[in-house]
C-alpha cells in the first residue's frame, strides 16, 4: 500500500518542491530556505530520509514564518500542504527503497552462500579426489564449508586375515587426504561383522587378534594417526546397545529381505547361499552410520549398495543424509579379476610380502596394452562405477597408489611423467614397454612396503601378531564349543515353565488376559513359571508403530490386568522383561543371536513363521533369531518347558531344533490352543479383520459394563451349537480362571433361576436346548462383570485407565 500509494503522488511531490523552491527563492530569508531544501536533496541516498524530511520541512516552515512575519495561516497557504506531501511521501519512498536494498543484501548473500569460498574450496576437492563415486558433490562441498575441520568420516574393516595394498596403502593414502582436509577417521573394527561371516572359523578371540594386527599395518604405513580412531564394535554395541540396537531393529523393520539381499554382495556372498546371519549384517552396516554420527562413509564402491541403504532410511525417517564418498577398487592381479581376493595370495600384494614374492607377483601380472574381449566381458559394474576396458592391474596400481600421492613424477626411460594419462598412453603406444613400466612398479611397491616389513621384524608385538595371522591362515579353524548366551539368575533351581506374552496391539483384549492366565496356571507344581514380556521383539515387529512408551503401556496394563484377575498366581510368576534381560548382558545375548543365525539358513526361518505369513521383511529374520536367544537365555539346568500360543508352535519348534544344535537338553514345547472368544465368526473368504475390528468383534479392558452387554446381546450364539459358540467360549474361559460358580436367571415360567457349578452341566443344558441363547447371554455378561469388578478393586489398574483414556 506505502509503495502503490508512493507511485501515485510522486508527480506532486516533486512539483511541490520545485515551487516551494522558487516561493521561498522570493522571500527575504532565500538563505534559509536554500538550506532546507539543499538538506533535502543532499540526504535523498541516506537509510534515514524520512526522519530528515519531517526535520528539515518543519526546519523551514520555522525558518519562513520568522524572516517574512508572515502569520503562520498564510505559510500554510503558501507552503504547508505541499511540505506535508512531501515529508509523507519521501518517508514512504524511504521505507519502501530500504526493504527493496534489504532484499537485495538477502538475495546476494544467498548468491554468496551457493558459492564456494576459495578458502573451502581446496578442502572439497581434496576430499573429492579419494572417491570414484560421490553421493552427492554438492551435499559434500556445503558440508566443507560447514564444518571444515570439524567433519567425522567412517570406515569399517572386518579382520579376516592378511592386509593387502588396496586396504593398507591405498586406505592410508585417502585417510591422510581426509584428515589434511580438516576431518577425524574413525575405523570402526568390525569384529562382530567378521563373526556373522564366518571369519576365523567364527573364534572372535581369533578375530579380535587380526584386528589388531591390522591397526600395526596402518601404524608402520605412514597413516596420519593423529585424526584417526579405531573403535572396537563389539565393545562400543555392548556398551551402548539400547540406543544401537533400537537403531538396528528400526532399518529392520523399514527394509524388505529383497532389499537386504541386494546389499549382500558386502559380504561377498551371492542371495541364494545367505545365512540368516548375514541378512543382519548390511542392517547393522547402515546402523553404524547414524550410531557414529558420520557425515561422509568413505568406503569401497563394492559397499555402495548398503551405505545407499542408509541413505534411503533417512527419507523415511526423516533425518540428515550421509554423504557417500565411494573409493575406487583396486583390480586383483590375474586377468578380469575385479578385486583383490586374500583366497588366492598371488593375485594380491600383501604388506608385509618380501621383495622377492612382490617382485614375482608384479612379473606375472595381467598388464596388456589393448582391450582383451575375454576379459572386457568380465566388466563388473558393482565393483567399477567407471568403465576401463584396458583392465590393466599394473596401470591400475600406478594411477591409484602413486599418482594419488602429491606431486608424484613416475621415471622411466630417461623421461619424468608427471601426469597417469601420459604414462599410459607411452605405454599403450609402445614408447614404455612392459618390462620396464613393471621395473619401476616393484622398485615403487617394494620402497612402500619396506617399513612394514621393517615393523614387523623389529616391533615383537606386531611380529607376534602376525605370526599368529599367518599360522591360523594355514588352519582349517572351527568356531569353538562353548556356548555363549545370556544366562538369567534364579532359573536353575526349578524348571522352568515359560509364557511368552502376546505382541502387543492397539487395544488390549480381555481375551488376552485370560490366555495368558490360563497358560500361566498350566504350570506344574515345582516349577518355575515365567512370563517373558518381548518389547523389544515388538520393536523389530513394529508393533504400536515400534514406539517404545506404546508397547510399554501395553504390557503394563496386561501385568496389572493379571494381578487384579489371580493374584494368588501371579505371586508365583517371575516377570522377565527382554530388554531389560537383554542389558543385563547385551554381547552374550547378540553374540548367541548371531550365532543362531550362523547355523540357519532364510528357509529354516520361513518355516518358523505362523502358516499365514510369508517371509517379507528383515525384520522377520531378526524376530525369529531373537526368539532362539529368548529361549537360550531361559534355558535353566533342570530343564525347560515353552508354553505359547498355538500359532508360534512352529517358532517354537525352530528354537527347540537350534537348542539341540547347541548341545542343549530340547525344551518341551507345549503350545496351547487359543480360546475361540472372537464374538462373531470367521466367515469363510471374508476380509481378515485388522486392528480396527478390536471394539467390534472382542471384548476390551476398557469396555463399560454397558458395552459388554451391548456386545455379548449381539454375539453369535446358535441354539444347541456348542462348538461355536463365543458366549459359552467366553463362560470356559472365566470358569478356568476363576471358581466363580455361572447363575442363569429367568423367568419362573421359563424355568427359574438355575446355577450351573460345572461347566459341563452347562454345556450339556444347552446342547439339549434347556437353555436359551438369550439366557446364555445374560449369564455371560453377569460372568463378566463379575470379572471386570476384580479387576476394578485394583487402584493401579484404574489409575493407568484412567490415564490411557486422557491420552486418548
Amino acid at each position: 500500500l506505502a509503495f502503490r500509494t508512493g507511485v501515485l503522488l510522486a508527480p506532486l511531490w516533486w512539483l511541490a518542491l520545485i515551487r516551494l523552491r522558487r516561493e521561498m527563492d522570493a522571500m527575504a530569508s532565500s538563505a534559509v530556505a536554500h538550506r532546507m531544501c539543499a538538506s533535502l536533496q543532499g540526504t535523498a541516498s541516506d537509510e534515514k530520509l524520512a526522519l530528515q524530511f519531517l526535520n528539515v520541512t518543519t526546519e523551514g516552515l520555522t525558518a519562513v514564518q520568522t524572516a517574512t512575519a508572515t502569520p503562520s495561516s498564510s505559510i500554510d497557504d503558501i507552503v504547508g500542504s505541499r511540505c506535508f506531501l512531501l515529508a509523507v511521501g519521501g518517508a514512504l519512498f524511504c521505507l519502501r527503497r530500504r526493504r527493496v536494498h534489504r532484499r537485495a543484501e538477502a538475495e546476494t548473500a544467498k548468491a554468496a552462500a551457493r558459492r564456494a569460498y576459495p578458502q573451502d574450496d581446496w578442502r572439497f576437492k581434496l576430499v573429492r579426489s579419494v572417491g570414484e563415486e560421490c553421493q552427492a558433490d554438492r551435499e559434500l562441498r556445503g558440508l566443507m564449508k560447514m564444518k571444515r575441520n570439524k567433519f567425522k568420516l567412517y570406515d569399517g574393516f572386518e579382520p579376516s586375515g592378511r592386509m593387502h595394498i588396496a586396504q593398507g596403502v591405498f586406505k592410508a593414502i585417502n585417510v591422510n587426504k581426509c584428515t589434511k582436509a580438516g576431518g577425524t577417521f574413525v575405523f570402526w573394527v568390525a569384529d562382530w561383522f567378521a563373526l556373522m561371516n564366518d571369519k576365523m572359523g567364527g573364534d572372535l578371540e581369533k578375530i579380535r587378534t587380526v584386528g589388531k594386527y591390522l591397526i600395526e599395518v596402518w601404524k608402520a604405513t605412514g597413516m596420519d594417526m593423529a585424526r584417526v580412531k579405531f573403535l572396537w564394535s563389539s565393545d562400543e554395541i555392548t556398551n551402548n546397545a539400547e540406543a544401537y540396537w533400537g537403531q538396528a531393529l528400526d532399518i529392520a523393520r523399514r527394509s524388505t529381505l529383497a532389499r537386504i539381499k541386494k546389499c549382500c554382495q558386502i559380504m561377498g556372498r551371492s542371495e541364494d547361499a545367505l545365512t540368516a546371519a548375514q541378512i543382519m549384517y548390511p542392517i547393522m552396516q547402515a546402523t553404524d552410520v547414524f550410531f557414529l554420527e558420520a557425515d561422509i562413509c568413505q568406503l569401497g564402491v563394492d559397499q555402495r549398495k548398503v551405505n545407499m541403504l542408509a541413505r534411503d532410511y533417512c527419507d523415511w525417517a526423516g533425518r540428515k543424509k550421509p554423504v557417500i564418498l565411494s573409493h575406487h577398487m583396486l583390480y586383483g592381479l590375474t586377468a578380469g579379476q575385479p578385486k583383490m581376493s586374500k583366497s588366492n595370495p598371488d593375485s594380491a600384494i600383501f604388506m608385509e610380502d618380501a621383495p622377492e614374492d612382490v617382485e614375482r607377483k608384479i612379473r606375472n601380472a595381467y598388464c596388456p596394452t589393448a582391450p582383451e574381449e575375454a576379459v572386457v566381458g568380465t566388466h563388473d559394474e558393482e565393483m567399477h562405477l567407471v568403465r576401463d576396458d584396458l583392465m590393466n592391474p599394473c596401470l591400475d596400481y600406478l594411477k591409484h597408489i602413486l599418482f594419488s600421492r602429491e606431486g608424484y613424477t613416475f621415471n622411466a626411460g630417461g623421461r619424468v611423467y608427471t601426469e597417469f594419462e601420459d604414462v599410459k598412453q607411452a605405454f599403450v603406444s609402445g614408447v614404455v614397454s612392459e618390462e620396464l613400466l613393471k621395473d619401476r612398479l616393484i622398485e615403487e611397491m617394494n620402497s612402500l612396503l619396506e617399513p612394514v616389513r621393517k615393523h614387523f621384524q623389529e616391533d615383537p608385538t606386531a611380529k607376534e601378531l602376525l605370526s599368529k595371522v599367518r599360522q591360523w591362515k594355514k588352519e582349517n579353524l572351527k568356531a569353538p564349543s562353548t556356548l555363549t548366551r545370556l544366562r538369567l539368575s534364579g532359573l536353575d533351581d526349578a524348571p522352568v515353565f515359560a509364557v511368552f506374552a502376546p505382541m502387543p496391539r492397539e487395544e488390549l483384549l480381555l481375551g488376552m488376559v485370560l490366555d495368558v492366565l490360563r497358560r500361566l496356571q498350566l504350570a506344574p507344581r515345582g516349577s518355575s513359571p515365567v512370563l517373558w514380556l518381548g518389547d523389544w521383539s515388538a520393536l523389530a515387529a513394529g508393533c504400536l508403530g515400534a514406539s517404545k512408551a506404546c508397547i510399554k503401556e501395553f504390557y503394563e496394563l496386561l501385568l496389572l490386568a493379571l494381578e487384579a484377575l489371580a493374584p494368588e498366581t501371579m505371586q508365583l510368576v517371575k516377570v522377565c522383561w527382554q530388554g531389560e534381560a537383554i542389558l543385563s548382558d547385551p554381547s552374550a545375548y547378540w553374540i548367541s543371536v548371531i550365532n543362531t543365525g550362523r547355523r540357519c539358513s532364510l528357509e529354516a526361518i520361513r518355516a518358523a513363521l505362523p502358516a499365514d505369513e510369508t517371509l517379507e521383511y528383515a525384520s522377520q529374520v531378526i524376530f525369529a533369531l531373537m526368539r532362539v536367544g529368548d529361549v537360550l537365555a531361559l534355558a535353566g539346568a533342570n530343564g525347560l518347558t515353552l508354553c505359547s500360543d498355538e500359532r508360534e508352535a512352529n517358532l517354537d519348534a525352530f528354537a527347540t531344533r537350534l537348542c539341540v544344535d547347541f548341545g542343549l537338553v530340547a525344551p518341551e514345547a507345549r503350545p496351547v490352543c487359543a480360546q475361540p472368544l472372537r464374538l462373531q465368526p470367521v466367515v469363510s473368504g471374508g476380509r481378515r479383520s485388522t486392528g480396527g475390528d478390536d471394539g467390534r468383534l472382542h471384548i476390551l479392558l476398557t469396555d463399560s459394563d454397558a458395552e459388554v452387554a451391548r456386545k455379548i446381546r449381539k454375539a453369535f450364539c446358535e441354539p444347541g451349537n456348542v462348538g461355536l459358540n463365543p458366549p459359552l467360549a467366553w463362560l470356559r474361559a472365566l470358569l478356568s480362571a476363576s471358581s466363580t460358580p455361572v447363575e442363569v436367571r429367568r423367568a419362573s415360567e421359563h424355568g427359574g433361576d438355575v446355577v450351573y457349578a460345572d461347566l459341563a452341566a452347562l454345556e450339556a443344558a444347552f446342547a439339549r436346548g434347556n437353555l436359551h441363547p438369550a439366557d446364555l447371554k445374560e449369564a455371560t455378561a453377569r460372568a463378566l462383570a463379575g470379572a471386570r469388578r476384580r479387576m476394578q478393586g485394583s487402584e493401579q489398574l484404574r489409575a493407568a485407565l484412567v490415564r490411557r483414556a486422557a491420552q486418548r
